[in-house]
């Protein structure tokens, strides 16, 4: 590539992306296809109980693909049901194989790893998989797993590292719990399970479960789906619990303790009894997987970074580098971070965000010699999103709540259409047995399972 800052090859590349997930591998595609010189470092430090996994970040490998999977599993599962009303001759008393489905789950998404690492190397993006650091702005020491290290030096860095699951500071937690970085290889079925916390990841998680027949209870420190419009999420919630799933109100663990057969008693704040499950899944967040990136040595110090981790983007012209804010630009004119791991007002953390942010980076920086100053940055204001939770929730543009605080209620009007689909009308889809009042069983009808809200 024919860039001042290289000439005579003062850097091994003219782009270097730290982070092989949707966002780095995005960026990483389309700079090279520029003819730009790029690396992608990529490595994952095992979770406590000692998963991991290969190319293609949290999305392919442990987010939206195996969770998709595993919810297609449960919708499998209601529509067995309902196709008795439509005449299908089906025996009673299906039963699920966990393992066939874990198994089937996990050869697909190897198979996305293969072709992640077969494009790079046919598209001539070279493939490290180390672990990297930066030494200072324009160089990183990688370490791969045999302890080997190298450095290497770029014009251009790209953190684009994600996240990894939050704890809660609470005893054992480590030794007693899994994350869904773990649930979606688990290798026998995780059994009456506790999923802590109310976020979409909890109650997708939990939705699936219950769906496959297994006992979950949901630990809620205060609401569901924070950040969502609260009619909707309270309508999700409504109508996992007409599925069996238990919602522990204003209640979080305490501490965890190992008991007999290796199941986990639970101890909560606020009263309630405690409780032993077979498996504890905390859902409460990830942070950014930049710790150990030192990051100081590049620049990205105080205010630069917040405390969390996250790499402050975007937030005012640069005098050294100029015209590339909106493309995560951080302090370090040089230096840019994509996906879960840049902070930056309307940025939302989603995997098609990461792959849009990284490809109009890349053509920013490459699409001509010395930039492309007419790309745009991309417009994040109306970004659609899905929750997969049984009753599948899609939504874009401002909540009721949101629109209220920007409008006034005064200058906002909502439209409402809460109805059952002719499909499912006709299956007669009944509540699971636990939530049937005995005194009154032929009141079991599912709640109504649509809600369509214009805002």
């Amino acid at each position: 590539a024919d860039h001042p800052m290289v000439e005579g090859g003062k850097y091994d590349y003219d782009l270097f992306v730290i982070g092989g997930g949707s966002g780095g591998l995005a960026c990483s595609k389309e700079a090279v296809s520029w003819d730009a010189r790029v690396a992608v470092a990529d490595f994952v430090t095992p979770t406590p109980i000692g998963t991991t996994w290969g190319l293609g970040g949290t999305c392919v490998n442990v987010g939206c693909i195996p969770k998709k999977l595993m919810h297609q599993a449960c919708l499998l599962s209601d529509a067995v049901e309902d196709a008795k009303s439509f005449g299908w001759q089906i025996a009673d008393g299906k039963t699920h194989d966990w393992n066939a489905m874990v198994d089937n789950v996990q050869n697909h998404i190897s198979s996305l790893n293969f072709k992640y690492r077969t494009e790079l190397r046919q598209r001539g993006v070279e493939y490290l998989n180390a672990r990297a650091c930066f030494v200072d702005d324009h160089t990183v020491e990688l370490t791969d797993k045999k302890g080997n290290v190298t450095r290497k030096t770029a014009e251009h860095f790209v953190i684009a590292t994600g996240g990894r699951p939050k704890y809660l500071g609470i005893p054992n937690e480590k030794e007693c719990c899994i994350t869904s970085d773990d649930l979606f290889s688990l290798q026998k079925p995780p059994g009456k399970t506790l999923v802590v916390g109310a976020s979409y990841v909890a109650l997708e998680c939990a939705g699936f479960l219950a769906g496959l027949g297994l006992p979950v209870a949901v630990a809620v420190r205060s609401i569901l789906l924070r950040g969502f419009d609260r009619q909707c999420a309270e309508m999700v919630g409504r109508n996992m619990e007409a599925e069996g799933v238990l919602f522990y109100r204003e209640c979080t663990p305490a501490r965890l303790d190992k008991v007999d057969g290796g199941r986990v008693r639970v101890t909560f704040q606020g009263g309630r009894e405690p409780e032993v499950f077979d498996t504890v899944l905390f859902a409460t967040g990830r942070d950014p997987d930049t710790p150990g990136l030192n990051l100081a040595a590049a620049g990205l110090v105080g205010d630069a970074v917040t405390k969390a981790g996250k790499i402050f983007v975007d937030v005012a012209d640069r005098a050294d580098v100029p015209g590339l804010r909106g493309f995560g630009q951080t302090k370090v004119g040089h230096v840019f971070t994509l996906g879960d791991a840049a902070e930056g007002r309307n940025l939302k953390e989603l995997t098609p965000v990461a792959i849009k942010a990284g490809e109009a980076l890349a053509r920013r920086l490459f699409a001509k010699p010395g930039g492309d100053p007419s790309v745009q940055p991309p417009n994040w204001n109306l970004v659609p999103t899905t929750v997969f939770t049984p009753s599948e929730y899609g939504c874009v543009g401002l909540s009721e709540e949101d629109a209220v605080a920007q409008f006034g209620e005064a200058d906002v009007e909502v439209y409402l259409y809460e109805f059952t689909t002719l499909e499912l009308g006709a299956a007669h889809r009944t509540r699971h047995p636990s939530t049937v009042d005995p005194e009154a069983p032929w009141d079991n009808a599912s709640p109504t399972s649509c809600l369509a809200k214009l805002v």
